[in-house]
């Protein structure tokens, strides 16, 4: 059974989505906290894997994002990495106060953008009990690097450069597309024609996805850094999911930092594909049938 749900930040802004109750069963249920990537909202692919963690006998919240889909915000695509931290957490108190939910077994899921974000969340909240990283943004600006070119990297640093002056005089805020409208222009946050087609693809019953962004959330993303916290979320049991040919967020870095910072207990697994292919189709149903193993390890036992 799922049910529309919203409620409010501590700084008092609406998040919306969606709260999913297993068929069977009186409660309280094991609970997994759930929101999308940078730019992407809660239909392109999280009621599918919702539906398999309800499915396996746990309640889910999903939620938009401040500022994207059907979650308010004062300013329509400014995405904050550190402000999408803090609202992940009230997204859990905000479940914990829900009769179904049973407040000491929380997990949170997150991918791409939100999977380095529940790697922060899982090391400082100690109200979560598992977490699940799905090809996650971890490695700070060795991984956006790769996105630009060192010529390409300058002029987003003149541009970021430029955009703060012209905000501090008063001018509003330089929006950016996230993909790229046709094949091949470099101006989008994410150039790659694999990034279009999935969000365009998705784009005809994910209708309040909007294809744009703040530059000032360009400059966020290329600053943003969650490893250093990969070290600090044990004893939380620490599970990571990566595609081996990303060009999104590098499997190469997740690996490394996961080998070299992780502690037990944890699990990683390695699926073929590219970055989006994880959200349809056969390595969906692979990854959420393990990530769901590893809840029901951790939090059903």
């Amino acid at each position: 059974m799922r049910k529309d749900i919203e409620f409010k930040t501590d700084d008092g802004v609406t998040l919306r989505g969606w709260f999913y109750q297993p068929d069977s069963g009186t409660g309280p249920f094991p609970t997994i906290v759930m929101c999308h990537g940078f730019s992407a909202t809660k239909e392109q692919a999280l009621d599918d894997n919702a539906d398999v963690f309800c499915a396996g006998g746990f309640a889910v919240l999903v939620y938009d994002n401040r500022n994207l889909g059907a979650s308010d915000g004062p300013l329509r695509g400014e995405i904050d990495p550190n402000q999408q931290i803090h609202d992940y957490r009230d997204a859990i108190t905000y479940a914990i106060t829900l009769p179904e939910v049973d407040s000491d077994r929380i997990g949170i899921w997150g991918s791409s953008y939100s999977g380095g974000h529940v790697c922060v969340v899982g090391a400082i909240d100690r109200r979560v009990k598992c977490v699940v990283s799905q090809v996650p943004y971890l490695a700070g600006f060795g991984a956006s690097r790769r996105l630009a070119t060192p010529l390409g990297l300058r002029g987003l640093r003149q541009a970021f450069e430029a955009d703060r002056l012209a905000r501090f005089n008063g001018e509003p805020p330089v929006y950016l597309p996230v993909v790229p409208v046709s094949p091949g222009d470099p101006n989008a946050i994410l150039a790659q024609d694999s990034a279009a087609e999935w969000f365009f693809g998705t784009s005809s019953y994910a209708t309040t996805w909007e294809n744009l962004a703040t530059l000032r959330s360009a400059e966020m993303f290329f600053e943003y850094d969650a490893s250093p916290f990969v070290a600090q979320i044990a004893p939380t049991p620490f599970m990571l999911v990566v595609t081996a040919d990303d060009p999104i967020c590098s499997s190469d870095l997740s690996l490394k930092v996961f080998n070299q910072d992780a502690s037990e207990p944890k699990r990683v697994l390695v699926l073929p594909g590219e970055h989006f292919a994880i959200y349809g189709g056969d390595l969906m149903k692979r990854a959420s049938a393990a990530e769901l193993d590893w809840f029901q390890e951790w939090l059903m036992a």
